[in-house]
């Protein structure tokens, strides 16, 4: 390893990201190392139900794809790879990873496992859910588990093993970036300047693409180039919290000082003081400066006493989601996709006796915005699309009989019908001590 300065890459910034900029940083990154962090709420709590169907499953179903493309990379390059594509299930996939580099005949890597997460056995029916308000008992749907947001611990301790890869679950995202530079450059836990700087510099670095340019393109008022082959981003850090965010030469994209600002203040509710399991970081008084083409400084985070609880996500198995879609052009297409909305709730109700409304969107005429904002501009191609959370599959498969039905029951011109049901999943929030909760780490040789 360097002794000047930490080069981490960032290889995925959610569960489905693409492969290829990832497999272009290990191949000439020339990185340290490198994070997939590939688990959002939802994430997690599918990984729950598909623990829950099958004890083998509940990682990330890219998992072994990925460890085939980036392991050979990481191990020629001596790059350590981490990443919470463990999920629901971690020790499944140490297997899986464990499996790969046998099979690869990659010899000598070292696979760590965090675990701890899990805090479904902590819960009890008094808990209290923070967004509904109210005690774990007096919530209808069914608890499928909870999982706690751990921090750096349980990383640098398989790190301090000479893991090459370590893998966990339920890892705060900007944490995942943050132990390996605790580990490299020996911070201490307590040392809540540096480790509130590195704290942003995992919450820049964690959303991958979205600091190079990605989810920042806005042609004809930020034009980016390239979006189609974007690169992944790259953090040069220094033993005192600085970095430079940059890019592979020649990939898509740009890193620039509103990329970087834009992810800064990505879901900070507050940036003097953003709670993680590492530390309150304060953002209020960071510096993002130029540095050169697609090269931008970031310094002068600071950070305070961590807090004394933990954040739990609790999954609740939340019945069935049913949704269908319609299509309608030409003259009076608004006209008729409102009517057949109307048409499907009213049968729903009156011929079905379901009691749930169906949420009734027009794809096209100010869908996402809903009642907030109306637009009046008159559409010829709309597309009804109709949906309905319950906790009865049948009532969910009549939506979509109700929807198909419109091709031939009016009104007229209806086409491109298509409809499915799913599981639904539900996640809140409550809070634990953090003395409840501690990381297991379990090392397996290749």
């Amino acid at each position: 390893m360097k002794t000047e300065s930490f080069r981490i890459g960032t290889g995925a910034g959610f569960s489905a990201d693409r492969l290829d900029p990832a497999v272009d940083l290990a191949r000439r990154g020339d990185l340290d190392a490198i994070v997939f962090e590939c688990l959002g709420e939802r994430t997690l709590a599918s990984g729950l139900l598909d623990k829950r169907s099958d004890p083998a499953l509940g990682y990330n179903r890219l998992l072994e794809t990925r460890m085939r493309a980036v392991l050979p990379l990481c191990r020629a390059g001596n790059t350590c790879l981490i990443t919470n594509m463990g999920a629901a299930n971690p020790l499944a996939a140490g297997k899986v990873v464990v499996d790969v580099a046998r099979e690869l005949g990659l010899r000598g890597i070292r696979v760590a496992v965090v675990t701890g997460d899990d805090a479904t056995h902590l819960l009890d029916k008094d808990t209290h859910l923070i967004e509904p308000n109210c005690a774990l008992k007096d919530f209808e749907p069914h608890m499928i588990g909870a999982n706690a947001y751990l921090g750096t611990e349980g990383i640098v301790a398989a790190l301090k093993q000479k893991a090459n890869v370590v893998i966990t679950g339920r890892v705060a995202d900007p944490s995942l970036f943050l132990a390996p530079l605790q580990h490299f450059f020996q911070w201490e836990y307590d040392d809540w300047a540096r480790v509130g700087a590195g704290t942003m510099i995992g919450h820049v670095m964690e959303c991958a693409a979205q600091v190079t340019g990605g989810y920042f393109a806005d042609p004809g008022y930020k034009n980016v180039e390239d979006v189609a082959f974007v690169g992944f981003p790259i953090a040069e850090v220094q033993h005192n919290g600085t970095a430079v965010i940059t890019k592979l030469p020649g990939t898509g994209g740009c890193v620039d000082s509103r990329t970087v600002k834009e992810q800064l203040l990505y879901e900070i509710h507050d940036p003097a003081h953003y709670l993680t399991p590492d530390v309150t970081a304060d953002f209020s008084s960071a510096h993002v400066d130029s540095a050169g083409k697609d090269r931008v400084s970031i310094s002068g985070a600071r950070g305070g006493e961590r807090p004394q609880e933990l954040k739990v996500t609790v999954a609740f198995a939340g019945g069935f989601v049913g949704e269908a879609e319609i299509s309608y052009a030409g003259p009076g297409a608004q006209r008729r996709a409102r009517m057949a909305g109307e048409i499907v709730a009213e049968r729903l109700r009156q011929v079905h006796g379901v009691q749930t409304a169906p949420r009734l969107d027009l794809i096209g005429v100010s869908s996402l915005h809903g009642t907030a904002g109306q637009t009046t501009t008159e559409s010829q191609d709309v597309r009804l699309r109709c949906a309905m959370r319950t906790p009865a599959r049948k009532e969910a498969e009549t939506l979509l009989w109700e929807v198909e039905s419109l091709l031939c029951c009016g009104p007229a011109g209806g086409g491109g019908y298509r409809g499915y049901v799913r599981p639904s999943i539900l996640t809140y929030s409550t809070l634990i001590d953090r003395g409840r909760i501690s990381p297991i780490l379990d090392v397996f040789d290749v």
